[in-house]
């Protein structure tokens, strides 16, 4: 029997999913059958496709089973799309839900929608694009939670072992800022066309504000980002990775009036952030333990530049903010052990434009 139809005529479904563990400790909405059926209608129908397994409890997550927690979230049909897509991502092996779901890191799968998709369902890339009062950023980023809370079973202390917590665990999907981006979308850069439409999943931190509104030229903005890049006290720093920038639209229009690319951008973030050896293992003083977990090709001297990710490549640049404010952000990863993955909404289609990540195309 599903959840839909569970409880007995007159039961305070509010407290009853509360009583039952089936909630983030907020109140949901109760799935109904007639809003459950939509949605699995949304999703193609068959509610018995399995979609795949979450992690940890590896829970099969058939399309019912996402509707009902989806309606739950607040969510309407058209997010379905948006939503499968997102989940999709999350349970690519690549991607280790299982160890995201269980570390102690305060990590949380964040969500990007690029393309016609997120424009369709009205999701926000603007102003206070990380906050609430956006139905779409909420209601997907919350019901990818719920999955991974009652298909994944990660509820703490149990199967999830995060020691402090993060508030995007609760809800952390936004869009790209096309529509003002001076820039091609994120997508684009990747390869695909700007008509497609895709979720970008990586496990992060919350956003590290980055302020600057004395800068007026591409190297005195992305050296302030650079300085929030280079802490020490973020996995990326021992544990290199994936990360990503948030750039504000003022930084963005300030960088791109000088010509610079995105990929410009990428390149310049890489070579000028960073820590010296010496401060990443404290000249030995604990023992050697860092070693083991920086890559193998750089160098151990004492004033070796560590770099906090591998390559420009694993550094995710998206523009998103509203009109006013010299604001950026930065977004470490949760390291090595999470590598991010994009997922076509709708129907599975290969990237057929130009790679342009690595920089050989400029955009």
């Amino acid at each position: 029997m599903s959840i839909a139809t569970a409880a007995e005529a007159g039961t305070d479904l509010v407290e009853y999913y509360f009583a039952q563990g089936w909630t983030d400790g907020l109140p949901v909405v109760p799935p109904t059958q007639a809003k459950v059926e939509a949605f699995i209608a949304a999703l193609g129908g068959e509610p018995d496709h399995v979609e795949g397994k979450v992690a940890p409890r590896w829970g099969v997550l058939t399309r019912e089973v996402l509707a009902i927690n989806a309606v739950m979230a607040g969510c309407l049909p058209e997010y379905a799309p948006v939503l499968r897509a997102a989940m999709q991502a999350l349970m690519d092996p690549l991607f280790n839900l299982n160890g995201v779901q269980a570390t102690t890191h305060m990590a949380a799968p964040l969500v990007i929608v690029n393309g016609p998709a997120a424009r369709a369902i009205g999701m926000n890339g603007g102003a206070n694009a990380f906050g609430p009062g956006n139905r779409a950023n909420a209601t997907i980023g919350r019901a990818v939670r719920l999955m991974l809370l009652n298909v994944g079973g990660a509820h703490p202390p149990d199967l999830d072992k995060c020691t402090l917590g993060n508030p995007a665990k609760y809800s952390y999907a936004i869009c790209e800022n096309e529509a003002q981006s001076p820039f091609a979308p994120y997508h684009v850069e990747q390869g695909w066309k700007p008509e497609d439409s895709t979720v970008f999943a990586m496990a992060a931190e919350a956003p590290h504000s980055v302020t600057d509104h004395q800068c007026n030229d591409p190297e005195g903005i992305l050296d302030t980002i650079c300085s929030a890049m280079s802490t020490i006290a973020s996995n990326n720093a021992v544990l290199s990775g994936h990360c990503a920038v948030a750039l504000g639209l003022e930084h963005a229009r300030t960088i791109a009036k000088h010509g610079w690319s995105r990929s410009d951008i990428r390149h310049y973030l890489w070579m000028h952030s960073g820590n010296a050896f010496r401060l990443i293992s404290r000249d030995h003083r604990y023992g050697r333990v860092y070693n083991r977990n920086l890559p193998k090709w750089v160098k151990r001297d004492p004033d070796s530049r560590i770099p906090i990710v591998p390559s420009p490549d694993n550094i995710h640049l998206f523009v998103v903010g509203g009109d006013a404010g010299r604001f950026s952000a930065f977004i470490p990863g949760w390291g090595h052990m999470n590598t991010p993955v994009m997922q076509p909404v709708g129907e599975s289609v290969a990237p057929e434009g130009p790679d342009c990540a690595s920089g050989v195309c400029a955009i």
